[in-house]
């Protein structure tokens, strides 16, 4: 039995694109009925990065047990779902394609719509998760290890993206920083502790492309004067992670301040990713949206991480905005290393193909 019926639609939701296995139950209203979600950290620790094929297999080892226990937290079976959603892209490819294929499974033994999601759009539309008054249009700052972007959301399935990273991604950049120092594996968490203890004044970093005209983002540079600063000898580990924190978060409010004076009328500032869970990213953003006159939202730590709540949560929110037919999506939806949520986006100038 379904535990609130005047909550429903119910929809499942399943998270694979990288190195979290998640699965999560969203009502209609963003109830979060039930959620698990399975780190990887330890298999990965070793490499000091996520391994595709150890992600991969990890995957198929603990969705279908974790499927389990999520229906039976939150009191249901199979046939009280109404759709199932799953992350089709972008990430590395073989957990994509485990998340994928589950979801397929599940959908067509149980006559289920499929719902493929981009896993962009889910940490785009989590903030509305956490907090059910955030209107459209927003400004959003997705930032994670893999994506570094300003998007003006406008609604479900509708977004313009403003900027991007020409090389590497902020949480790149934060695990690449922590590799140098030898913190290990997660790294964006250990550069945020270890920089605690230092002078964010310390060391002479670059500021890459701060006051340039195009808002885009450069991180690759600042990394290298890391590694550079590591190799001198003059400086210890903790105001290397400073002054690094500090250049990263001076580089992001400048590319915002460049971005909002591109984007349209908007209500709010919103930042998203993985990288939001860093504590001094979020109060220097909230600083800068109360300048400019901006409501500030980040979602709660747990919605900033790749979980599964949000990529059920926007499936809910494509189900409302009428994006999904009846019947789903094709159970032959090809799952996606690289999706753009603006596919009409030019590419930046100078730019790899990861932007």
């Amino acid at each position: 039995m379904k535990p609130t019926a005047k909550t429903g639609p119910f929809v499942l939701g399943i998270e694979s694109s990288c190195d979290e296995s998640a699965v999560a139950i969203v009502a209609a209203d963003g109830t979060i009925l039930a959620q698990a979600i399975a780190s990887q950290d330890e298999a990965h620790r070793p490499y000091g990065g996520v391994v595709p094929e150890i992600a991969a297999r990890a995957h198929v080892e603990v969705l279908a047990p974790m499927i389990d226990r999520v229906l039976n937290d939150a009191g249901m079976g199979l046939g009280d779902l109404d759709a199932v959603a799953a992350t089709a892209g972008p990430g590395l490819i073989g957990g994509v394609m485990v998340g994928l294929v589950t979801a397929k499974a599940l959908a067509m033994a149980e006559g289920l719509p499929l719902i493929a999601i981009n896993h962009l759009e889910g940490h785009a539309l989590s903030p509305r998760l956490a907090d059910r008054g955030l209107t459209f249009p927003y400004l959003l700052l997705l930032a994670s290890g893999g994506h570094c972007q300003i998007l003006e959301v406008r609604g479900v399935g509708n977004y313009r993206r403003i900027a991007t990273t020409i090389d590497d991604a902020l949480g790149e950049a934060f695990d690449k920083t922590a590799k140098i120092l030898g913190l290990g594996y997660p790294g964006g968490p250990a550069v945020e502790r270890l920089a605690r203890e230092g002078d964010a004044k310390a060391v002479p970093l670059p500021r890459p492309l701060k006051g340039a005209k195009e808002p885009y983002f450069s991180f690759a540079g600042l990394k290298s004067a890391v590694l550079r600063a590591k190799e001198s000898g003059d400086y210890n580990d903790a105001d290397i992670a400073a002054s690094f924190q500090q250049a990263a978060l001076d580089c992001v409010l400048d590319r915002t301040r460049r971005a909002l004076g591109e984007a349209g009328d908007v209500g709010a500032l919103v930042v998203a990713g993985g990288v939001a869970a860093n504590a001094p990213l979020r109060m220097a953003l909230e600083h800068f949206a109360r300048e400019h006159d901006l409501r500030f939202v980040a979602p709660p730590l747990k919605l900033c991480t790749d979980n599964a709540a949000m990529i059920a949560w926007a499936g809910q929110e494509r189900l409302a905005a009428g994006l999904v037919a009846p019947e789903g999506d094709p159970l032959d939806f090809v799952a996606r290393p690289r999706w753009p949520l603006d596919p009409d986006a030019e590419p930046a100038r100078g730019a790899g193909v990861k932007a």
